[in-house]
């Protein structure tokens, strides 16, 4: 057992130093970005349950519905039959609606109200939406509610459970933030002046007061929200996503909605240049109006929202775009022959062009939405891309020169890339769609996988280590295979009887996950993710369970990324928490 303490030591420093060649651990706040609860919404969200509003949860969320309404199966049926009566009187008003948009508007609700325990409803006033007034006559019932005896520490403790969400969403909200600010360039506007004029007795003497406001944009997970659901709401410098448990947030629309706190100041200061083409943009808009009337007609809101689809569009092209090439290139460096070389860099063509038709796609549905000037942006942030300048300096000239005539043929000019886009998202519904040329060792090794189902060890071990020998001049691909050198063992010891012989077979594959560690990409983060999981499972099979926790940390700072093991290393650490607990 000695020598396998030693073995951990060692592969703790080799965890340390991966770990910091992919840093992501910076601090949201500095960016304007918490993750935090919020118990107006909890008590909200509880009330609906009792009143029998069915969305579709997550796995996660149904567990815990079954968890409240067992905690609630004995309450006062009186409050309950109050509350179901409101609900089912404004569903029976909006009966086109689902459950999730029927919570919409009670969900805008809670965050109307005083925190708890008052939760009282602000005055009645036109600052407040139409769908918030219709339902502000449940805030008496809410309020009912929370007074009952022994609701309060329910809802705490409910709290906490939300706030164990967290823990998942942290690395995932870092990447979003961490690619939309490189993409963009710039940091969000954290808060502004606003300079008031006072009451004074001296009317001829106006009197003058500066007023810092703060902005911030807070992600609430909330095991409530309807699956694939999220609510977004912007009061005054607050910007709230509301967002399902175990929401991977860098790939959901919350980028939308952080991409708007960033880039609405931007805008708004550009107002005074935007209003002097209002004429124009209210005749390009009227069109796009006509099919969805409840948008608004602001042209600043116009500009803003067309500037956010911009955005989100092209970063997510720019990066796929990126990471194509730098596939491709890893490709190529392990082709034998001029011809295989040609087809990959042919292959990566076709990528490219697939993407910039479905970026096409996206930006005219945007348009059909009132994002009217999204083309118009899109076309504005490559120069960004290639400038790398901030983008902050750049929007006065865009608003300066945007022509709305222009944006009017816009879909028309664009249709054939967007008919082709189309044929392709059918394409991979139906079949299995490749991007570039196979990666001979990505092959060999779903072989090697196909022999270890069948538990053949030794012709799995002696497949790997004659890849070894013809990989061993590429150190990136030479990872590959110490991780599946090392899966091999932990599978074999599986297989094993007596505890000696589990023991070594799971130091020699703590050997081999060592070395994937040492040699693999900073940027492949799925294979260093679940190399961090391997490792922490088979300390945790020694009892080591703080290295085992510091292991699963640091696969979660990696992030959710495609391929990767963060969420088995998330419930693994929830596991080690639960079992470090003192029992009641």
């Amino acid at each position: 057992m000695k020598s396998f303490l030693v073995i951990i030591f060692a592969a703790l420093l080799v965890v340390s130093a991966a770990g910091q060649s992919i840093r992501t651990d910076f601090e949201l706040s500095g960016f304007g970005v918490n993750i935090k609860t919020d118990k107006r919404l909890i008590t909200v969200r509880t009330t609906l349950e009792l009143a029998g509003i069915q969305t579709v949860l997550t796995e996660d969320g149904e567990k815990f519905r079954k968890r409240v309404l067992n905690d609630f199966s004995d309450f006062d049926p009186v409050l309950k039959n109050k509350l179901k009566v409101f609900v089912d009187r404004y569903r029976s008003r909006h009966q086109d609606d689902s459950p999730a948009e029927i919570a919409s508007p009670f969900v805008s609700m809670a965050y109307s109200l005083s925190d708890a325990p008052m939760l009282a409803e602000p005055e009645r006033s036109t600052d407040l939406p139409d769908s918030v007034l219709e339902v502000l006559d449940y805030s008496p019932l809410v309020r009912e509610f929370y007074s009952n005896p022994g609701v309060s520490s329910k809802i705490e403790a409910y709290a906490e459970e939300f706030k164990a969400q967290k823990d998942f969403m942290e690395p995932s909200a870092r990447e979003m933030v961490r690619d939309l600010l490189d993409y963009l360039h710039t940091r969000p506007q954290l808060s502004y002046l606003e300079r008031i004029k006072i009451e004074s007795e001296d009317s001829k003497l106006a009197k003058y007061e500066t007023i810092e406001h703060r902005r911030s944009f807070t992600i609430v997970p909330d095991l409530f929200q309807a699956k694939g659901n999220i609510n977004f709401l912007n009061i005054g410098d607050d910007y709230i996503a509301i967002v399902p448990p175990k929401t991977d947030l860098s790939l959901s629309e919350v980028r939308r909605a952080f991409l708007q706190f960033v880039l609405d100041p931007l805008v708004t200061r550009e107002a005074r240049e935007i209003r002097l083409k209002s004429t124009g943009i209210r005749s390009l808009y009227s069109s796009v109006r006509k099919k969805n009337s409840g948008l608004s007609a602001d042209p600043v809101l116009v500009v803003a929202r067309s500037l956010v689809a911009a955005a989100d569009i092209r970063e997510e092209q720019y990066r796929r775009v990126q990471l194509a090439t730098d596939q491709a290139r890893r490709k190529i460096a392990l082709m034998k022959t001029d011809e295989a070389r040609r087809s990959v860099a042919s292959e990566l063509e076709k990528v490219k062009a697939e993407l910039s038709d479905e970026a096409v796609l996206r930006l005219s549905e945007s348009y059909e939405r009132g994002a009217v000037f999204a083309f118009y942006f899109a076309e504005k942030l490559v120069g960004v891309e290639q400038s790398g300048f901030d983008i902050s300096g750049s929007v006065l000239d865009w608003m300066i020169k945007l022509d709305p005539k222009a944006e009017e043929k816009r879909l028309e000019e664009n249709l054939v890339a967007s008919q082709r886009a189309i044929k392709t998202r059918e394409k991979r519904k139906t079949q299995k769609v490749t991007t570039l040329v196979e990666n001979p060792l990505t092959k060999a090794l779903y072989e090697v996988d196909a022999i270890l189902t069948e538990k053949k060890f030794e012709e799995a071990d002696s497949r790997l280590k004659a890849l070894l020998s013809e990989y061993k001049e590429n150190k990136i691909e030479t990872a590959r295979i110490y991780y599946s050198l090392g899966r091999s063992k932990s599978i074999e010891a599986e297989t094993l009887a007596d505890p000696e012989d589990v023991s070594v077979m799971l130091v020699s594959a703590s050997n081999y996950y060592k070395r994937v560690l040492a040699n693999a990409s900073p940027s492949d983060r799925a294979l260093i993710s679940s190399t961090y999981f391997a490792l922490g499972r088979i300390y945790e099979h020694f009892n080591q369970d703080d290295y085992a926790m510091q292991i699963y940390d640091a696969a979660l700072r990696i992030g959710n990324v495609q391929g990767g093991a963060f969420e088995q290393a998330f419930d693994a650490k929830k596991s080690l928490l639960a079992k470090a607990q003192p029992k009641k």
